[in-house]
C-alpha cells in the first residue's frame, strides 16, 4: 500500500522564503529522487497562485481552501487542507500544520532555530509573539516528531522540557549540481558592471542585523589594507528585517543560482559570521564550491567543520585575522576537493533518508 507524506510548502508563498524555503525544494526534491515508490509526496498549499518556486516542486500541490494569512492562524486548531489519506502530515516549519490524515498518521514539524528569542531584533514582536506561542503548543503536543538539523537546538528543546524521544536529527543539503555554475566570464561581467574587477571577498545571505555585516565590513576593511588580494566586499542577497548600512561594500542584491554558484566559486574568501544561526547554508555552499571560507562558531552547519576558519562574531579583529588566514589557505586542487569533500554527506537525498527514519 502507498504511503502518502503530505509536506506543508507554504513557507513558498511568502515574500521572503529564505532558508526555509531552501529546506522545503530541497526535502521534496531530495524524496523524488529516491525513487522510491512506496510513498507518493503531496504539497499543502494555501489558496492562491502558485507561486514558480511552488509550481517547480517534484510533486502534487493540494490547495487548502482559505490564504495564506488565516490558514497560518487556523492551523493550530485544524488540519484545514491536510488530505485524508496522509500516513504523514510534516510541518516544514512552526506555522504547522499539527494534525489531519489517516487515524495512525505521523505528525512531525521542522523546527529551524530560537532566532526569536537569541536575536529579538531579527523579527518583529509579533513575529516573536507567534512563535512563542507555537513553542507552547507544540511542548503540549507530545505526539508530534520534532526534527532539528542542529544538535545544540536539540538539546536546547531539552532543556525547555522535551522529551529526547520525540527528537529527530536531519542533515540538510548543499548539492545542487542539476543547476550549473555561471562561466567565470558570466560572474566577471556582472562584478564589472557593478564597478568590481579583480578578486573580492564574498558574503551571500540576506542583509539583516544578526547576520553581523557591519562587524564583517569592518573587519574586511582592516584585512584589506593588509591584504589587497582579498578584493573589495561583495554582497549577494535580499535586504532582510532590519536596516543595515553597508558603506563601502558593492551589493548585487539577488542573483540567479547559477550565478551565485559561480560567485562562490570565484570568490577569494567567503564570510559568513552571524551573531547566531539556525544552521547556516551559506557557508556549506561555499565548501560544496571548493571556496575558502570564513564562519563564526556561532554557525551550527560548520561548527566542527576543519576545513573552515571559525571565528568570533563579536571581535572585528578575530574577523579580520581569519580573512587573512583563509586567504593563505591553498587553492589548490587536492584543497578544493577536501573542502568539497568535507561537506559530502550534506545531500538532499541524505536529508530525505533522514526523514523517512524519523516518520518510521
Amino acid at each position: 500500500m502507498t504511503r502518502t507524506i503530505t509536506l506543508s510548502v507554504d513557507q513558498l508563498y511568502r515574500a521572503q522564503p529564505g532558508g526555509i524555503g531552501t529546506y522545503v525544494r530541497g526535502l521534496a526534491g531530495g524524496l523524488a529522487s529516491l525513487g522510491d515508490h512506496s510513498f507518493e509526496v503531496v504539497g499543502l498549499a494555501p489558496q492562491g497562485p502558485v507561486p514558480a518556486e511552488a509550481a517547480a516542486l517534484a510533486l502534487e500541490l493540494v490547495k487548502a481552501p482559505v490564504p495564506l494569512g488565516l490558514l497560518t492562524r487556523l492551523w493550530p486548531i485544524w488540519a484545514l487542507g491536510v488530505p485524508r489519506r496522509s500516513s504523514v502530515v510534516h510541518a516544514t516549519s512552526m506555522a504547522g500544520p499539527f494534525g489531519g490524515g489517516v487515524a495512525t498518521a505521523v505528525h512531525s514539524v521542522a523546527m529551524h532555530d530560537l532566532l526569536w528569542r537569541d536575536e529579538p531584533d531579527a523579527t518583529t514582536n509579533a513575529g516573536a509573539r507567534f512563535h512563542e506561542s507555537r513553542l507552547v503548543l507544540l511542548a503540549r503536543r507530545e505526539n508530534v516528531r520534532i526534527f532539528t538539523s542542529s544538535p545544540h537546538l536539540a538539546d536546547r528543546l531539552v532543556a525547555e522540557g522535551f522529551s529526547s524521544s520525540r527528537l529527530h536529527r536531519v542533515r540538510l543539503g548543499v548539492d545542487d549540481d542539476a543547476t550549473p555554475s555561471a562561466d567565470t566570464g558570466a560572474v566577471a561581467a556582472l562584478l564589472s558592471a557593478h564597478g568590481v574587477t579583480g578578486p573580492f571577498t564574498l558574503y551571500a545571505g540576506t542583509r539583516e542585523p544578526r547576520k553581523n555585516l557591519g562587524a564583517l565590513i569592518k573587519a574586511h576593511q582592516s584585512a584589506r589594507r593588509d591584504r589587497a588580494e582579498l578584493g573589495p566586499l561583495v554582497v549577494a542577497g535580499s535586504p532582510g528585517w532590519g536596516g543595515v548600512t553597508t558603506h563601502d561594500a558593492t551589493v548585487l542584491g539577488v542573483v540567479e543560482r547559477s550565478m551565485l554558484k559561480g560567485l562562490y566559486r570565484d570568490a577569494a574568501v567567503v564570510a559568513y559570521v552571524p551573531r547566531a544561526e539556525g544552521w547556516g547554508l551559506t557557508p556549506v555552499e561555499a565548501l560544496h564550491a571548493g571556496a575558502r571560507v570564513v564562519a563564526s562558531t556561532t554557525t551550527p552547519s560548520v561548527a566542527a567543520n576543519t576545513e573552515v576558519v571559525l571565528v568570533d562574531p563579536l571581535d572585528t579583529a578575530s574577523i579580520a585575522n581569519g580573512l587573512l588566514l583563509a586567504l593563505d589557505q591553498s587553492s589548490d586542487a587536492a584543497a578544493v576537493a577536501r573542502r568539497r569533500d568535507s561537506v559530502r554527506e550534506l545531500t538532499w537525498a541524505n536529508c530525505a533518508l533522514d526523514h523517512l527514519a524519523g516518520w518510521q
